[in-house]
C-alpha cells in the first residue's frame, strides 16, 4: 500500500481504517479527528508540508504548544486532553509506520503524566437516599426514578443508557445486550427493583417510539415517527443526576460515571470477583478495573486496626 504522507490525505485514509477496519463509532472517530486537525492545522502553520518532516524536535515544541494553548475564552487544555492529543498523534503514526511509511516512530511519543484525578463514588446508604429523590407521581419523576435505578443495577455509561432501545431489554429475564466503548458487546443485568420501575415507566408510554429514554421539553412530537428526535441525551442525564444529588445533599458530587464506579464499588465490596465486574463493566484490561479495589477491601482496614494500632 502507497501511504501518503502529506498531512490531509493521511489523516483522511486513517479516519476511514477507523471507520472501516477498526469499526470504531462515529464519537470516537469525531474525537480522533478533532485532536489529529489541531496538530494538522499547527503543524501546516510551522510551514511543514510533510509528515516525513516531523522529528523529536518539533514534537516537543508541538507539546509546549498544547501546554500554553489557550482559545479565545482563555480556556487551557487538561494535561488529560493533552495526552489525548499525543495518544491520537501515536495511533495515526502506528498506522502510518505499519503502512512502510518513513515517519517518526510512535514509540517515540511519550505520553504526558496524567492528572490524578479522585475517584468519586457514593457508599450504597448514600445511593439509595438519591434513588428516593425522584417523585414517581409525576412523568417526568417516573422517568428519573427508572434511570438512576437502571444506573446503579447495571453500571452502564452514560452513552450506553440514553442509546437504549425497547426491543433490545429483556424484562423476563432481566438482562440485556449493549455495545460498549470499543465496540465490545457485553450483558448487563437488571435488579428486581430496577425491573419493575423501569416496567413502569415503559407501561405509562403513550407511544411506540423505540428511545427507551425520551425528553419531554420542546415542540410536541409526532407520535406516529420513530422517535429518534426525543431520545434523551447525556448531558440531559447529567443534568438530571446533578439535581438529584443536590436535592439529596450528599456529600460528593456524583456523574452517571460516579454511580457507575458506585456500582462497582458495592460488588466488590460484597464479594464479587475482580474478572467478573470487568465484565460487567466492559472494561478491556483489568488493570482498569483494579482501580476500585484500593477503595472496596474493607478487610484490609481490619488487618490495619489488628496489626497496626498505636498506643496513646
Amino acid at each position: 500500500m502507497n501511504t501518503s504522507t502529506l498531512p490531509q490525505p493521511a489523516l483522511n485514509n486513517f479516519l476511514e481504517h477507523l471507520e472501516v477496519e477498526r469499526n470504531l463509532s462515529r464519537l470516537t472517530i469525531r474525537n480522533y479527528q478533532h485532536y489529529l486537525t489541531r496538530f494538522i492545522d499547527w503543524f501546516t502553520a510551522q510551514n511543514y508540508t510533510d509528515l516525513k518532516e516531523l522529528d523529536q524536535e518539533i514534537l516537543r515544541k508541538y507539546r509546549v504548544y498544547l501546554a500554553r494553548y489557550c482559545d479565545d475564552q482563555d480556556r487551557t487544555l487538561s494535561k488529560t486532553t493533552q495526552g489525548y492529543h499525543i495518544i491520537a498523534l501515536r495511533s495515526w503514526f502506528k498506522w502510518l509506520v505499519k503502512h512502510d511509511a518513513k515517519v517518526l516512530h510512535p514509540e517515540k511519543m511519550d505520553l504526558p503524566k496524567a492528572e490524578s484525578i479522585p475517584m468519586k463514588f457514593a457508599s450504597r446508604e448514600r445511593i439509595e437516599h438519591l434513588l428516593q429523590q425522584p417523585q414517581p407521581s409525576k412523568k417526568t419523576g417516573l422517568r428519573d426514578k427508572a434511570i438512576l435505578e437502571v444506573l446503579f443495577s447495571t453500571g452502564l455509561r452514560v452513552s450506553e443508557l440514553v442509546s437504549l432501545d425497547r426491543d433490545q431489554i429483556d424484562l423476563k429475564r432481566q438482562e440485556f445486550g449493549v455495545i460498549g466503548k470499543g465496540r465490545r458487546p457485553r450483558v448487563v443485568f437488571l435488579s428486581d427493583r430496577a425491573k419493575v420501575w423501569l416496567e413502569r415507566w415503559l407501561a405509562s408510554r403513550e407511544d411506540n417510539w423505540q428511545p427507551v429514554f425520551i425528553r419531554f421539553s420542546g415542540k410536541k412530537p409526532d407520535l406516529l415517527a420513530d422517535g429518534e428526535s426525543m431520545r434523551l441525551t447525556a448531558r440531559s442525564v447529567q443534568r438530571l443526576v446533578d439535581k438529584y444529588c443536590r436535592k439529596a445533599r450528599l456529600p460528593v458530587k456524583l456523574t452517571p460515571h460516579g454511580i457507575r464506579h458506585s456500582f462497582a464499588t458495592d460488588l466488590l465490596a460484597n464479594g464479587a470477583n475482580l474478572r467478573d465486574v470487568q465484565e460487567m463493566l466492559g472494561h478491556k484490561n483489568i488493570a482498569t478495573t483494579q482501580i476500585y479495589t484500593h477503595v472496596t477491601r474493607p478487610q484490609l482496614k481490619k488487618i490495619h486496626q489488628k496489626y497496626h494500632q498505636q498506643e496513646n
